[in-house]
């Protein structure tokens, strides 16, 4: 929780004078039950005959007008430590989103696959929304609720000191009561949280596969696993709850036994002349006082409960050091220069997605000279995607280096030069709400209409934006006003806006048709860069300088694809599986 104080420094003022308009509003409220003793005892006088013949109305009429003054003043104050209190809480959880998104934006890969996208999703909006809220009732009333309550007992000290054990009796009940329930519904909410990290998954998983879970009819199962996750979250949170709401109750109880005891005592002592009616009216508005402050500082000890376990959430976000591995070497960026052979090299190459998992890529070795095409093929699972993505860094070997132009992708200041030259068609084809050409800057922010034209003429989609309505034509959430094989194109073209040094194709002609395929592996060709193809088409390989065969995570062969056909049996098998298929 340390990590989140730095926040508000730049609201230390607001922070502060918040709290105290809410002090100056409190002294008005405490200084209310006196005048109205005041009013009673002075004004009205003493109770004769049914009446009050000794009344001064011009005293009570000014008792009334220092009440309305008061009160006046009160709601100015309030009015005051609400909008500094609001500016403060709103401007802390704009910083954290933005810090958050930072963050999020600079783990690695593997950090994400750890963490979980459902998880940061909550963390960034209802984890920090909570927090929000709970800053701005602390900055109201966590020195306002203290106050009035020791205020009122002093005031209760000072107006009748043989009532003060009533009040010291009660305040102690209910502090206790209070800060009980505080105490076991912070880890509470906090592991309720986890239970609602769950359901945003299942919601996110069926939204994003509605169409497969209706292809699969699995509609039903679905609904069931949903259903069990909401009924753990439910459970949990009305456990939570019923505890969180015995607070009020109980509040309500102990401060309304002190009250009677209060009458009780007040009456006999009235009658005895020993306390005057203003008197017992002051202790009873103070005692009321008290009552409707620890209701407030109940609800604000299990808004600040559900912010605490919030904030942690977030904390522990912002706290997360990127596991990307990141060698001592040159300081500032390293440029990339032509080297005579290797440009891009890979030295015995091991990948592990988790520490205690198994090898998804075991020693690989290979090299490819700038300029050169290779392809890498093989079954699912074999490990292609995995490969390309230790290129640009997306995750750490654990065994060998990858190097580009001689220099260890892991070097420190080679990220940023490197993935500045590389671009990435993922195998997902996925576009950014906005327009054609929002989606294409992505790949280079100051290219003209000409640059991105021409990366949409390689990558065979020109005729799909003026079939659109030109560059500015809009793309919907996730490119969904597309099918698969234009989005695949667009991604395409988006990298290729990059002018790269270095193209990775993951799996991105699934979607074509082979004329496209073919048309585009043509144009790619007479360009000037290094380009990877990933693929489990033979066709979309076998014109590559280098074959790269993938099994298992290991290199089974390398070569033309003519070798290959002689030399290797997983290749061959693909092939010819592929030409039967074409055949027939």
């Amino acid at each position: 929780m340390k990590t989140l104080f730095k926040y508000f420094k730049p609201y230390r003022w607001q922070s502060v004078l918040g709290p105290l308009f809410k002090l100056l509003e409190a002294t008005f409220e405490l200084m209310v039950p006196l005048i109205v003793a005041r009013l009673v005892d002075v004004g009205l006088g003493a109770y004769v005959d049914g009446g009050y013949p000794n009344a001064d109305i011009s005293y009570i009429v000014w008792m009334c007008v220092i009440l309305v003054g008061m009160g006046i003043g009160g709601f100015a104050f309030a009015v005051v430590a609400q909008y500094f209190a609001a500016r403060t809480a709103t401007g802390v959880a704009a910083y954290l989103r933005k810090d958050m998104f930072k963050k999020i934006q600079s783990l690695s890969y593997r950090d994400l696959d750890e963490i979980g996208t459902s998880t940061l999703v909550n963390r960034m909006t209802g984890d920090v929304d909570k927090f929000q809220s709970g800053v701005n009732l602390f900055l109201r009333l966590f020195l306002r609720s203290p106050f009035i309550v020791f205020g009122a007992i002093i005031t209760a000290l000072i107006v009748d000191p043989q009532s003060f054990p009533v009040f010291g009796i009660t305040v102690l009940v209910l502090a206790v009561v209070v800060f009980a329930v505080m105490g076991i519904c912070m880890p509470l909410y906090q592991k309720s949280q986890l239970a609602l990290d769950e359901v945003t998954l299942s919601t996110r998983e069926n939204l994003s596969g509605a169409k497969v879970l209706r292809a699969f009819n699995r509609e039903g199962e679905e609904r069931a696993l949903f259903n069990a996750r909401n009924d753990r979250l439910t459970k949990e949170r009305k456990f939570v709850g019923g505890i969180a709401l015995l607070t009020s109750p109980l509040t309500y109880v102990i401060v309304n036994l002190g009250i009677v005891a209060l009458l009780y005592t007040g009456a006999i002592r009235v009658e005895g002349g020993a306390l005057t009616q203003g008197g017992v009216i002051a202790l009873y508005n103070l005692m009321s006082q008290i009552l409707i402050e620890l209701i407030k500082l109940a609800n604000l000890i299990v808004t600040v409960a559900k912010a605490a376990a919030s904030g942690k959430r977030v904390a522990a976000v912002l706290e997360k050091t990127p596991t990307e591995i990141v060698k001592d070497g040159a300081d500032g960026p390293i440029t990339l220069q032509e080297k005579k052979e290797g440009f891009i090299r890979f030295e015995g190459v091991s990948l592990r997605y988790n520490d205690s998992g198994e090898k998804a890529l075991d020693d690989i070795t290979f090299s490819l000279d700038r300029g050169e095409t290779m392809g890498i093929i093989g079954g699912t699972g074999s490990g292609k995607s995995s490969l390309v993505n230790l290129i640009p860094h997306f995750y750490d070997v654990c065994e060998g280096q990858v190097l580009v132009d001689g220099v260890d992708v892991c070097e420190r200041g080679m990220q940023l030069p490197l993935r500045e030259r590389v671009g990435v068609v993922p195998q997902k084809a996925t576009l950014f709400k906005g327009s054609i050409r929002d989606n294409l800057l992505w790949g280079k922010a100051d290219a003209t209409d000409e640059q991105l034209y021409e990366a949409l003429r390689i990558a065979q989609a020109d005729e799909i934006v003026r079939e659109k309505g030109g560059l500015d034509a809009p793309v919907e959430q996730g490119g969904r006003n597309f099918s698969g094989g234009q989005r695949q194109r667009l991604t395409i073209a988006r990298a290729l806006a990059r002018q790269p040094e270095i193209l990775i194709l993951d799996d991105s002609f699934s979607a074509l048709d082979y004329l496209t395929d073919a048309a585009l592996r043509k144009e790619l060709s007479r360009l000037n860069t290094t380009t990877i193809i990933v693929s489990q088409r033979t066709s979309s390989v076998q014109n590559a300088d280098k074959i790269l065969v993938l099994d298992d995570g290991k290199v089974v062969g390398l070569g033309t694809h003519e070798q290959l056909l002689k030399d290797c049996e997983v290749y061959r098998e693909i092939y010819l599986s592929q030409t039967t298929e074409a055949s027939a």
